[in-house]
Parts: structure tokens; C-alpha cells; sequence
């Protein structure tokens, strides 16, 4: 009776080793991947960073204040032409609108009138110099004409800068340059426009846009999260796949009593004048902590039943499920506190899939 029951068990044995190990060659063959599912997936490599802090607003791109000039005209008169458009291209120097004027025949009058005067002058020194060689009067005298010919050549000065300033030509047409290169962000002139002397407003805006600013609004709540210095990645509406970066370089220590919200600025490098002034934009900024962790692409992560799992790949076409507690997700980063180690490969595209079949 003893043998035929340990004959028994003894097949039972063999019977659940043969099943265990079918079951393992089974679920081995679940994990394995297909050549077509290797090549649609995406990974990453686990890496030891240290933890950030990354928050999100919302703001627009700004032309620099610092190389925004107003344009205004000197003199009041009729536009004769105007030679640019809003959104142009200008070039320090180019002339953006011409207008005759009556004003400038006062300007031109003061360096005839100063120019009559200092030859003038100096055909007084040159009879003093030779009636004080004849002895014909005092060095007082010579010393008068010299101080008449100093004051001629500063009047002749002060009215060529004058004439220099109003871009006299000739007659009476005065010629609107642009002060710097950059682009025509406000335009308020037109052919045939009769301007006043006395006129308050600009007619041109000219901005060189070689750098703008990201104007970040910061809501009430938020102002404690943010400091100089933080790290930012822009994007726009007008092509949110494409990030500027750069840092706070200035907060505006004022709450808009409207919006609650306070600025803050980033400079970002607009040679390629991809950054238009006026776009809406989104601002992420950073800081960083002292605490290293791992991290992951937080689309690497899959939530399900209250938990966090991982696809890792652990060999060319072997994967695994890997749950892992998380220490904090910031801006497309996971950092992990338990679960992956550093250098371990998870599947940051199309895990899902892979992750169902891996459980059912």
C-alpha cells in the first residue's frame, strides 16, 4: 500500500513539474516581442538626476523695450510719401516717410545766416591782424575779432547739428529714417496726411526683434514658486513642438490689480525671427533640487488599480512589468523612488499594449 501511494505521488510530481514548466515556457513566450512590435515602440534609459520643480503659465512674447524706438517727426507739414508698411523690414538709416515742410526753411535760413556770419568773422581777424602789424590798432582789437570769429564758428556748429538732426536736404522736404534696424510694429501715417507741428504721437515703432522677451504671468498664489534664475522652456501657439530656452532675468515686483497676477521675464535669442511679438505663449520654469533620483519620461508610466507600473525592456525582445512608487512627476519628468534602478530601459511609446497583453 506504502509504494502504490508514493508511486502516486511520485506522478503527481512529474504531472505538475511538466505543467509548471509549460506554463513558464507559455508566459516566457507572452513577454517575447515581434519584430513588428519592436519596431513601433520608443524607450528611454532610467537616469540619476537631480529632482526638479517645474511649474506652468501662460504669458506672450514681447519685443525688447530695450531696442523699441517711437519715431516721431520734427517737423510738422504734408506727407508726401510714406515707403514702408507694418511687419516690414528696416534698416538703420532707410527712409520711412517724406514730408515737405515750411519749418525747414527757418532751419536752412539759420545756417545761411550763420555761415554769412562766420566768413564774416573771419575777414574781421584777418584786417585786425594786418591793421595791428601796420600799427594801426591795439591787440584788444585783434583780440575782439578772435572772440567774434569763436562765436560765429559755434553758431555755425549749433545750426549744422540742427540741420543734421532734422535730416535737411534739400528746400523744404524732411526725410523720416529708421534709429535702428528691425521690424515696423506700429504705423500712424499715410500718403497726403497733413501733420502739426505740434503733433504728440509717434508715427512709427521700430523693434529689433534679434531678442524678445517672454513675458510670464504669474498668478497670486504662484508668486512663491518663482524666483531669478529659474531655468524656462517657451513654446507659442504658433508652433507649440518647438522650445526656446532660457531664465528669469527679472521679476516685476507689481500685482495688476486686475488680473492679480504678477510678471516675470525671460530673454530668448530671436536671430532666426521665428518669435513674434504679440503671440501667445506657454512658459515652464524649473528649479532644482539637491535630492537625486531616478528619472523617467513621465509617459513611460501606466496608472492602474491605484498603482504605477513600468514596461521594462530587459533584453532585445524580452519585456516586463515593473511596478514602481513614484517620488514626484514634474514637467515630462518621473522621478522614481522605488522600482527602477539607473540604466534600466522602460517603454516610453505604445507600453499600453504591450502591457495588456503581458497581463492577460
Amino acid at each position: 500500500m506504502k509504494n502504490y501511494t508514493l508511486s502516486l505521488l511520485l506522478a503527481f510530481t512529474v504531472l505538475s513539474c511538466s505543467h509548471k514548466q509549460e506554463t513558464q515556457e507559455t508566459v516566457s513566450k507572452g513577454f517575447e516581442l515581434s519584430q513588428t512590435m519592436l519596431k513601433s515602440i520608443k524607450t528611454a534609459k532610467a537616469e540619476n538626476q537631480y529632482v526638479e520643480n517645474t511649474y506652468s503659465f501662460y504669458g506672450k512674447i514681447a519685443a525688447d523695450k530695450n531696442s523699441y524706438i517711437d519715431v516721431f517727426p520734427l517737423v510738422g507739414g504734408n506727407v508726401m510719401s510714406v515707403n514702408v508698411e507694418l511687419g516690414d523690414y528696416v534698416k538703420k538709416g532707410q527712409v520711412l516717410a517724406t514730408i515737405r515742410s515750411t519749418e525747414l526753411a527757418e532751419v536752412q535760413k539759420d545756417v545761411s545766416d550763420a555761415r554769412t556770419d562766420l566768413v564774416i568773422a573771419q575777414n574781421n581777424l584777418r584786417v585786425a591782424n594786418e591793421m595791428f602789424e601796420g600799427k594801426l590798432n591795439t591787440e584788444k582789437d585783434v583780440r575782439e575779432a578772435k572772440s567774434q570769429l569763436q562765436k560765429a564758428m559755434d553758431q555755425m556748429q549749433r545750426s549744422k547739428a540742427v540741420s543734421t538732426v532734422y535730416n535737411v536736404r534739400k528746400g523744404n522736404i524732411y526725410q523720416v529714417v529708421a534709429p535702428i534696424s528691425g521690424y515696423i510694429v506700429q504705423k500712424n501715417i499715410n500718403k497726403d496726411m497733413q501733420l502739426r507741428s505740434d503733433r504728440s504721437d509717434n508715427i512709427f515703432d521700430v523693434a529689433n526683434t534679434s531678442k524678445v522677451w517672454a513675458i510670464v504671468n504669474i498668478n497670486e498664489s504662484d508668486i512663491s514658486k518663482v524666483s531669478l534664475g529659474m531655468r524656462a522652456q517657451v513654446s507659442t501657439l504658433i508652433d507649440p513642438e518647438k522650445i526656446y530656452y532660457g531664465k528669469i532675468d527679472k521679476i516685476f515686483k507689481i500685482i495688476d490689480p486686475e488680473t492679480n497676477s504678477m510678471q516675470a521675464r525671460v530673454v530668448l535669442d530671436n536671430t532666426s525671427g521665428e518669435l513674434i511679438p504679440e503671440s501667445k505663449a506657454t512658459i515652464k520654469v524649473s528649479s532644482t533640487e539637491n535630492t537625486v533620483a531616478v528619472a523617467i519620461p513621465k509617459n513611460a508610466l501606466i496608472f492602474d488599480d491605484n498603482r504605477y507600473f513600468v514596461v521594462l525592456l530587459k533584453s532585445y525582445n524580452q519585456a516586463k512589468i515593473q511596478e514602481v512608487k513614484i517620488l514626484k512627476q514634474s514637467g515630462e519628468k518621473a522621478f522614481i523612488s522605488e522600482g527602477l534602478s539607473e540604466n534600466d530601459v522602460v517603454i516610453t511609446e505604445n507600453q499600453l499594449l504591450i502591457y495588456r497583453s503581458l497581463n492577460e
